[in-house]
């Protein structure tokens, strides 16, 4: 399979009162399309830290990040924003959902961005949201909708410009199990179906028990790489 993620050497050092700080120290690591990976740790173990890194969100001291075969790691600010709006999808715990836009026109709003034509964005946005059982509550706005509603709306928006790969950062843990096994479901049909890449960051061993391969993460160094070989459901 392609090579989606390819870090070499990646360091971070914050330095907030200079004293440094090792959030990351020397990490390799290849994600290839379709997988389903999850990183877990301890809290301060550097996953957040990753996974920014890894979604030009934050840039490495030391190392190279490779997406898709282009070296974001130098890139300018300005170079960054264009490059993950059209190759990473993001999904927080927080949602991020616009609050005076309806779902249907949060998930077109980065299709906007991307200067799609309106014809496109509302066919795709409508799509989509249908994918994640949202069909019937395109006009509704975050408010009129529920955690798990919310969340669907994330990952329909994540997909809308269609990456390369999702970052899921905590995705289930502002939501009731039922909502965050029924998001599960979501992502573990499209990473089938589609061959969709996803990489979480959790404590959630619902998220876990679903995963096709689980790297521990402690003190800013992968201690464990592990594939785990999943029955279809």
């Amino acid at each position: 399979m392609a090579i989606v993620i390819e870090l070499k050497g990646i360091t971070k050092v914050y330095n907030p009162t200079g004293i440094p700080v090792n959030a990351l120290k020397g990490i390799n690591l290849n994600i290839e399309k379709g997988e389903f990976t999850v990183v877990v740790g301890p809290s301060g173990s550097g996953k957040t830290t990753l996974l920014n890194i890894i979604g030009g969100l934050d840039q490495p001291t030391k190392g190279t990040v490779t997406i898709d075969r282009t070296d974001i790691s130098t890139m300018k600010q300005d170079e960054l924003i264009d490059f993950r709006l059209n190759h990473i999808g993001f999904v927080f715990q927080s949602f991020n959902l616009i609050p005076v836009l309806t779902a249907k026109e949060n998930v077109e709003f980065i299709m906007l961005l991307q200067n799609l034509a309106k014809a496109e964005r509302d066919q795709r946005a409508i799509k989509i949201l249908g994918e994640v059982g949202l069909e019937g509550r395109l006009d509704s706005t975050p408010s009129e909708l529920s955690g798990g509603q919310q969340q669907r709306v994330a990952v329909a928006r994540a997909l809308a410009s269609r990456p390369s790969f999702v970052l899921a950062d905590e995705p289930t843990a502002n939501l009731d199990s039922v909502a965050a096994e029924s998001l599960l479901d979501i992502m573990e049909e499209l990473n089938r179906e589609r061959s969709m890449t996803f990489l979480f960051s959790t404590h959630d061993p619902r998220v876990m028990k679903r995963a096709h391969r689980i790297l521990t993460l402690e003190d800013g160094l992968i201690t464990t790489d592990k594939r785990v070989k999943r029955h279809p459901r």
